[in-house]
C-alpha cells in the first residue's frame, strides 16, 4: 500500500510535467496553459452540472425508499473526476473527464464496483484494521 501511495504522489506529478513539456514544446507555452485552464474551467462546469444530476438521482432513489448504492458510486466517481480535473496536467484530465461523461463512468462504476465487491464478502470484511 505503501509502494501505491508513492507511486500516486510521486510518479504521477512526474509524468504529468514531463507530459507538459512535451506538449508545450510542440504547441507552446501560452496555447499549453490556455489548455490547461479551459479543461479546468470545463471540468468544473462539467462537474457541476453532472454533480446536480447526480443529487438529484439520490434524492428520488431516497424518496422512493430504495438503497441509493449507484448514485453514491456516481457522486463519488463525480467528485473525484472533478478533483482530477483541477490538478494541473493531462493525464490527470483524461482520467477526470472519464469519470464525469455518463459512458465511461458506468465503466469506471462497474470497476469499482468489483473492486468494492472482493473487499466486502457477505460475513467478511478483508483489510488492515488497527485498534487502539
Amino acid at each position: 500500500m505503501l509502494f501505491r501511495l508513492f507511486l500516486l504522489f510521486a510518479l504521477l506529478p512526474v509524468i504529468e510535467l514531463a507530459l507538459l513539456v512535451q506538449i508545450g514544446s510542440h504547441i507552446g507555452v501560452t496555447p499549453t496553459v490556455a489548455l490547461v485552464l479551459a479543461t479546468g474551467a470545463a471540468g468544473a462546469f462539467l462537474a457541476r452540472a453532472q454533480g446536480t444530476r447526480a443529487l438529484w438521482r439520490l434524492q428520488e432513489a431516497l424518496r422512493a425508499g430504495s438503497f441509493p448504492g449507484d448514485e453514491i458510486f456516481d457522486g463519488a466517481l463525480i467528485l473525484g473526476g472533478g478533483l482530477l480535473l483541477l490538478t494541473p496536467g493531462f493525464l490527470t484530465d483524461v482520467v477526470g473527464f472519464a469519470a464525469l461523461v455518463p459512458g465511461t463512468r458506468r465503466l469506471l462504476k462497474g470497476f469499482l464496483k468489483r473492486m468494492v465487491g472482493r473487499r466486502l464478502r457477505p460475513g467478511e470484511v478483508r483489510g488492515s484494521f488497527t485498534v487502539e
